[in-house]
């Protein structure tokens, strides 16, 4: 299936920036030094490259431009007749022909340019012959300026065309303006198309799309057609003319029976027979609109007798088998799209037409015969005279007879929206399809963080004998904290008596009263720090200390120097391995703790923001942009 997507078409440059991106192009990919001193060859050589590579950009940027808009002979004539309807096909293969034309004179211009230089005798002689070469080329790009703008108009314009598919199912509406094509549109799509209450609001084709059956069907809003000669109508009516001639569709033909769009029947039946021939072999539906404002028996006789005209006229357009008209029954149908009544008939009736005639084509091809032929259907032969019909066990039956009864007594979420509010205030329970162990288990709520804790992490099939086991050893450790009453010192002796009756005094009265200084502990204390400086104090040692100090009554001795000293915690080598911090061994804590030295180790920037700053502060040195300028142009290449 042929997909036409006119937005793939690149820019059309303009013929200045056609000229500047080719030669800076050419610039930029070339050498750019080349002295006298070099060898003739060398120098033709120099030249001719540049003709060449100039000749080359040329020839693919405008073979691009070729190729990119569509051949008016190649595509569908749906797409053809509609191109030339908008930008008239003779302009538009004018303009192509142009570009092919100038493609074709600068690869001449480059040939005998390369020809010439060939025999060039001297350096400038040859920069000569490229300029001139390069001029001629850019000379025939600016002789197709109009041309490029025309053809940027076209792809712009092209761009904005909608994407049909001629090929598919497509429900085709047509009709008068403002008899209510837009809102039925938007009625049975998605489409937000304007309407208006006055004429051609529409004034292109608008595609849509819609589904009947799970089969997808492509909806075109045309602009309105009026009842004139074919010459006078316009750019707007001929987009509908177009669709109409070559789409393969269920045709819709509106008619405003209540005559508020400003037209009555008469003309709308007049327009009816001006164009059904484009109606044949089509799908055909009248349908008559605004019954809210006018009933379809409220109308006159006159009027009742044009509608039955063009009743009989939408039979005839469709043959049916054998080549006789089809009398089918939906080809006048009624319709209000203000109440929405008869809507979706309308819908429904012009799909089943459609789907029903490619069906009906489709088995009359040859297609259908040549597949027919690849099927082979076996079928058994009877062994004896016997009957044996298809058995199917009772005991199926009865299982799909009880999943039907369910089904029928089932409510569907549908049925319980319905009934508890519908759309946006009801919310259907997810919870209610669980399979747990208790049905009142579903409604329960399972926090996921608690404590801090995310609760899965916690979850185990033996969490409650679990549970019975911490509680019994914790029940255990507490017997035996109520039982151990001994404690020991840091020397690991134990208490005797009368120091056990010492410290229950002292944990029943804490406050403990200012005791008399022992000026010969002090004394002793000095003399033994003098002798031990340098040596590590053991913990008894700080605490006989403290007990000294605290015997002091005097605040004049604390400040002397006397003030009670800190005891120092055992010190541990860096490279010590505490039970718990995951190490195995001191090798494998030392190694970590020298990474994470070095990784905490701050970057050098080297002036810049971040590891992806580039950028050059100063673009312009003043020692290579300033000074004097020699004579001649800035804008030199």
């Amino acid at each position: 299936m042929v997909q036409y997507n006119f937005k793939k078409i690149r820019v059309v440059p303009s013929g200045k920036e056609f000229n500047n991106i080719t030669l800076s192009c050419t610039q930029r990919q070339t050498p750019t030094i080349i002295h006298k001193g070099y060898a003739i060859n060398r120098i033709r050589q120099f030249y001719m490259r540049k003709v060449k590579y100039t000749q080359t950009n040329f020839h693919e940027k405008l073979s691009s431009i070729v190729d990119d808009f569509p051949r008016l002979d190649d595509i569908h004539p749906f797409y053809g007749d509609l191109l030339h309807v908008l930008y008239n096909k003779d302009h538009y293969k004018l303009a192509l022909g142009q570009i092919n034309s100038a493609r074709r004179l600068i690869s001449k211009i480059a040939k005998d340019y390369v020809k010439l230089l060939k025999y060039g005798d001297s350096l400038n002689r040859c920069k000569s012959l490229k300029v001139a070469a390069l001029g001629q080329m850019c000379t025939v790009v600016k002789r197709i300026v109009p041309s490029l703008a025309y053809l940027e108009q076209i792809r712009q314009h092209m761009a904005r065309l909608p994407s049909i598919d001629p090929n598919t199912r497509t429900i085709l509406i047509c009709g008068y303006p403002n008899v209510g094509k837009s809102s039925f549109v938007n009625k049975i799509t998605r489409a937000n198309v304007d309407v208006q209450p006055y004429a051609f609001t529409t004034k292109s084709l608008f595609v849509e799309h819609t589904d009947c059956k799970c089969l997808r069907y492509q909806v075109i809003d045309t602009p309105g057609v009026l009842d004139r000669p074919f010459e006078d109508r316009n750019i707007i009516e001929m987009c509908s003319i177009t669709a109409l001639a070559h789409l393969q569709a269920s045709v819709l033909f509106f008619v405003d029976i209540s005559g508020s769009c400003g037209y009555s029947i008469a003309q709308q039946a007049t327009l009816f027979h001006s164009i059904k021939s484009l109606f044949v072999n089509k799908p055909l539906t009248i349908v008559c609109n605004k019954t809210d404002f006018q009933p379809l028996d409220g109308l006159s006789e006159e009027d009742m007798k044009l509608v039955r005209e063009m009743k009989d006229e939408a039979a005839k357009t469709m043959v049916g088998e054998g080549g006789e008209p089809s009398d089918d029954a939906n080809v006048l149908l009624t319709m209000s799209t203000l109440t929405e009544d008869g809507v979706i008939s309308v819908k429904n009736a012009a799909c089943e037409k459609l789907l029903n005639q490619r069906v009906e084509l489709k088995m009359n091809s040859k297609k259908i015969t040549d597949c027919l032929n690849r099927f082979h259907v076996g079928i058994p032969k009877p062994r004896d005279q016997k009957e044996r019909p298809h058995c199917v066990p009772q005991s199926v039956l009865e299982f799909k007879a009880k999943e039907a009864a369910e089904f029928e007594e089932k409510k569907l979420e549908r049925d319980l929206e319905n009934e508890n509010g519908g759309a946006g205030v009801y919310t259907s329970n997810l919870k209610k399809h669980y399979i747990l162990e208790h049905a009142e288990w579903k409604e329960d709520i399972m926090p996921e963080i608690l404590d801090g804790h995310n609760v899965h992490d916690f979850v185990d099939v033996d969490i409650s004998q679990r549970l019975e086991e911490l509680e019994q050893e914790e029940g255990l450790q507490l017997e035996n904290e109520e039982i151990v009453q001994d404690f020991e010192m840091d020397d690991g002796k134990e208490l005797t008596p009368e120091e056990q009756g010492s410290l229950a005094e002292i944990r029943n009265n804490p406050i403990v009263p200012a005791l008399e200084l022992n000026p010969s502990l002090a004394i002793k204390r000095d003399a033994s720090r003098s002798l031990s400086r340098g040596q590590k104090r053991d913990r008894s040692r700080g605490l006989d200390d403290a007990m000294d100090i605290g015997n002091h009554a005097d605040k004049k001795l604390c400040l002397r120097g006397l003030s009670r000293p800190r005891s120092r915690s055992n010190s541990k080598p860096p490279g010590e391995v505490i039970p718990g911090e995951g190490f195995k061994n001191r090798a494998q804590k030392v190694k970590a703790l020298k990474l994470a030295r070095n990784s905490n180790k701050k970057r050098n920037k080297q002036s810049r923001v971040g590891e992806a700053d580039r950028v050059i502060a100063n673009l312009k040195p003043k020692h290579l942009f300033s000074g004097k300028r020699s004579s001649g142009k800035a804008n030199r290449r």
